[in-house]
């Protein structure tokens, strides 16, 4: 049997409850925001409410009553959710400082239309900045503005976003995301996941679909192009991000030092 989508499952909670909004998980989930897998049913739905609101009792539905502001719910399917940023400084509670700078880099980045169906980012750093200097005192804000400081725009994933942080913690240059390589004759190539372009290094995130015979091809293909234009690569696949990471953070040192980077330099 196939799982009715979120948003019908969600909708007849929110349109029978007047001052709901799907929050938290379930408005994390509705964006398609990375978050850590949670420990509880599919059929438990986050929604919050404003303080002073009425006690809120139904089954499946854990309901957050909590200072809200009429300009962090917006429309999305038809029915009240709180606004990315909203949702990610609420989720601040929940994950951790490195999950809640994959979440934003989420927010922030800039979608690819051909893909996704949009041209524009979920929100702003500025607009994470607002959300925070707006709710003093709000529980996870610690971990919020801690996130808010290592959030950057140009992440395609919460891969690329863990690999950058282990890469900054081992104590080596912070890379580019997503940048394309461009030859000095003006020829724009690829974009790598991360790259130090003075020392022509591109570091490539290989998920679990770099196992299929056709992106086995394709990233035969791409190494061959770092080559012809000289450029290093350097493949990270998950065996690399254990332990925090060091493994990957250990193989970009090597690239890096052979390349003719210094600790200091």
């Amino acid at each position: 049997m196939t799982e009715l989508p979120l948003v019908t499952r969600v909708r007849p909670f929110i349109e029978v409850n007047q001052l709901c909004a799907a929050s938290h998980v379930t408005a994390a989930e509705l964006y398609a925001l990375p978050q850590r897998r949670q420990d509880e049913s599919l059929d438990v739905y986050h929604l919050i409410r404003p303080e002073g609101a009425a006690h809120l009792d139904r089954p499946h539905v854990f309901v957050h009553r909590m200072k809200l502001y009429r300009e962090e719910i917006t429309g999305i399917f038809g029915f009240p959710v709180t606004t990315p940023e909203r949702t990610w400084l609420d989720m601040a509670e929940l994950l951790s400082v490195d999950e809640v700078v994959a979440m934003g880099d989420s927010c922030v980045r800039v979608p690819r239309p051909e893909f996704e169906g949009r041209d524009m980012p979920l929100c702003s750093i500025a607009d994470l900045q607002r959300i925070v200097d707006r709710h003093k005192g709000k529980r996870g804000l610690r971990k919020a503005k801690e996130a808010l400081k290592l959030i950057r725009v140009g992440a395609d994933s919460p891969q690329e976003t863990m690999l950058r942080l282990a890469i900054v913690r081992a104590g080596l240059p912070e890379p580019e995301l997503n940048v394309p390589i461009i030859t000095d004759d003006g020829t724009r190539h690829h974009e790598p996941d991360l790259s130090y372009r003075k020392y022509k290094i591109g570091i490539e995130y290989e998920g679990e679909h770099h196992g299929d015979a056709s992106q086995i091809a394709r990233d035969i293909t791409r190494s061959e192009r770092y080559a012809a234009v000289g450029w290093t690569e350097v493949r990270i696949s998950r065996r690399h991000m254990v332990n925090d990471a060091k493994p990957a953070a250990a193989k970009v040192l090597v690239a890096l030092a052979q390349a003719g980077w210094r600790r200091g330099s």
